[in-house]
């Protein structure tokens, strides 16, 4: 295999696409340090750890598959462990009916264990959809342990979403709450929170009243 210097072969540090820039705040905040976490001893040279991988946005699933494929065509098993592609089950409540999708924590970055030397950087860097490790200009730096962990952590968190399709004017009937078994007109719609305000006749006037999407239904 064909080696190069990782300070030849890196691109220059960049901002991050800003499409991903309010999703990634947590991996851009890591304390990316060559101390070993247990020992707080500099990281021996044959140790594996995780790395981040800059990805083309939404090439993180064909990036682990390429990697895989790569690993085993290459024979680099002994170097390059697991690939992650962090990601949280959501249950969207639409239309009265649920339904679970994946959903990415981190759009456009994929996490690597592997023990780093010029021959396993080669091949992740290389990898097709890969455009850079997160790390200085001039070699990859891992990120520590406890904030991995964190992150994986997170992949089994299940986040329920409701989604709903209204706009201001709709009628609603409210199914929970206070004001159940009541009908409004809907006047302002906040997709973002899964709320709206509506108009509800209590005692023959109209009242603004607050609520969440799954309190109603739409008539």
């Amino acid at each position: 295999m064909a080696k190069k210097k990782i300070d030849e072969e890196m691109i220059e540090d960049s901002v991050v696409d800003t499409e991903v820039e309010e999703n990634i705040s947590d991996v851009e905040s890591m304390d990316t340090s060559h101390v070993d976490i247990k020992t707080d001893k500099p990281a021996k040279k044959d140790q594996k750890r995780w790395y981040i991988v800059h990805t083309y946005s939404g090439y993180e699933n064909k990036v682990k598959v390429n990697l895989e494929k790569r690993i085993e065509y290459m024979n680099m098993a002994d170097k390059i462990f697991r690939i992650e592609v962090p990601q949280k089950t959501v249950t969207q409540v639409k239309a009265g009916k649920k339904q679970e999708k994946d959903e990415k924590i981190f759009p456009g970055y994929v996490l690597v264990e592997m023990i780093m030397d010029e021959d396993s950087w080669y091949v992740v860097r290389h990898t097709s959809g890969v455009t850079k490790f997160v790390g200085s200009a001039k070699k990859p730096i891992p990120a520590k342990e406890s904030e991995i962990k964190r992150i994986i952590h997170r992949t089994d968190t299940q986040v329920q979403k409701f989604e709903l399709d209204v706009k201001v004017g709709d009628k609603v009937r409210i199914i929970s709450g206070p004001f159940a078994d009541f009908d409004g007109d809907i006047i302002e719609v906040y997709p973002d929170k899964a709320k709206l305000r509506a108009n509800v006749s209590i005692f023959g006037r109209e009242t603004p009243v607050e609520l969440e999407y799954k309190q109603i239904q739409k008539l």
